[in-house]
């Protein structure tokens, strides 16, 4: 009977990684009108125009009584107006992360949106919290590395001490009956995690490594993940996104013709054991 032979990958999301091709992942390709007329982006900062790279007073708000009655703010170049509104980003940002270790990465990540130019993200505390996401998802019907923990026990070949490249697939299904780690939790509206990911667009399982010893197996199991830092013209039409002041400005950041400041990809990364019996009575 033919082995399976590790490292293996078995399991990738449709997604693929590194695609700059997709929706979120465009940038300064919308106009002033394509800004204004289709996504409602009128009101975008409290700071300044963006339109007409001014400042913006408690008389030129266009809330205010007085807007339009002392004439437009200070003319400021177009560096300070982007400055001023990454600035305004970073500080709209603690709505959405108010407390826990991740709390810091949505002011970490503008920055990056702000000063990298596009270059991949990485942070040991992302990784810190897919693996914890993943140990901690005690789900038995959700949870991804419960439900290979399963078909690993029922698909070793314990006599040979294999896993059986015929059963395979088995693994690559019993992902598919769970849910992917995500950020989608009540607790990541909260702890910085649901603005940073949320969702996420793909995903590589791969188990790095098999023992089988008598009746007690132990896999190594890498999970790699990739999220895009970036809005899409879908996001930026449903209301409970453009009703933020925080996403209106990273919209035109991202996508106003006359900024363009690239989106980028955030990889995450978790190495975790998922060990096991014949029987589950069995030490």
């Amino acid at each position: 009977m033919a082995a399976l032979a590790f490292p293996c990958t078995i399991f990738q999301t449709q997604n693929r990684m590194d695609d700059y091709g997709a929706k979120d992942m465009r940038c300064g390709d919308l106009t002033e009108a394509q800004l204004k007329t289709h996504y409602h982006l009128l009101d975008v900062s409290t700071k300044a125009n963006p339109y007409t790279l001014t400042k913006i007073t408690p008389f030129s708000q266009p809330q205010s009584m007085f807007h339009g009655s002392r004439g437009e703010g200070e003319k400021i170049s177009r560096q300070q107006c982007t400055n001023i509104l990454f600035d305004e980003f970073r500080h709209l940002s603690q709505a959405f992360s108010v407390y826990g270790p991740y709390s810091h990465l949505i002011k970490q990540m503008i920055t990056h949106m702000q000063r990298a130019n596009g270059a991949p993200f990485r942070s040991m505390y992302l990784d810190s919290a897919l693996r914890e996401h993943i140990i901690r998802d005690n789900d038995s019907d959700n949870s991804t590395r419960l439900l290979l923990q399963a078909a690993l026990k029922d698909n070793i070949d314990r006599e040979n001490k294999i896993y059986p490249v015929k059963n395979k697939d088995k693994l690559r299904k019993a992902i598919l009956k769970g849910k992917l780690p995500k950020f989608d939790r009540f607790q990541d509206n909260f702890n910085g995690m649901g603005i940073t990911v949320h969702d996420t667009w793909a995903t590589h399982i791969t188990i790095k490594s098999l023992q089988i010893d008598n009746n007690r197996y132990r896999a190594v199991v890498h999970y790699q993940i990739q999220d895009h830092f970036g809005l899409d013209v879908d996001d930026i039409s449903k209301f409970k996104f453009n009703q933020f002041r925080f996403f209106r400005i990273w919209f035109v950041l991202q996508r106003y013709n006359q900024f363009g400041f690239r989106p980028f990809m955030t990889n995450m990364e978790a190495t975790i054991e998922i060990t096991g019996t014949r029987n589950e009575n069995e030490k």
